[in-house]
């Protein structure tokens, strides 16, 4: 059984628990992150397992855009305390039920999200070669 304790982050307060928290304001509601922002939920846990457990649940539903249905406000979106944890303890049975299968989908997803930086480092440095390229042209042509 999974328990943790869902709260509103008061960024003062120190946390000495195995935690991470969930932005709950912009159009991405619902994103796990590694440090507090101004607009966030903390879920803290009993031990690191949990959180970790609990952190790719969430960006699990945050990747297929689960909370997307859920975001009140016209201006900026957000997701509502009360909305997350319904969500959270409406997920958390079936991954526990279908663990194994959650353990592969997680595996699969961590090898796409660090493919997918490699892809983006690649990316940034082709357009450095090409900022590079145009640099020179400009240099040789005495400009």
């Amino acid at each position: 059984m999974c328990t943790y304790i869902l709260k509103s982050c008061n960024q003062k307060e120190e946390i000495r628990k195995p935690h991470f928290f969930i932005l709950n304001k912009g159009n991405n509601s619902g994103k796990p992150l590694l440090a507090p922002c101004p607009n966030c939920f903390v879920i803290i846990t009993e031990n690191q397992e949990q959180a970790d457990r609990l952190r790719t649940l969430c960006y699990a539903l945050w990747r297929c855009r689960a909370f997307e249905p859920h975001l009140h406000g016209s201006v900026i979106p957000f997701i509502t305390i009360r909305t997350f944890r319904s969500l959270l303890a409406f997920h958390i049975p079936i991954i526990e039920q279908h663990a194994a299968d959650f353990s592969q989908t997680v595996q699969a997803l961590k090898l796409l999200e660090e493919r997918e930086q490699n892809l983006k480092k690649t990316l940034r440095a082709v357009s450095e070669y090409k900022q590079a390229f145009v640099r020179q042209f400009f240099k040789n042509a005495g400009v």
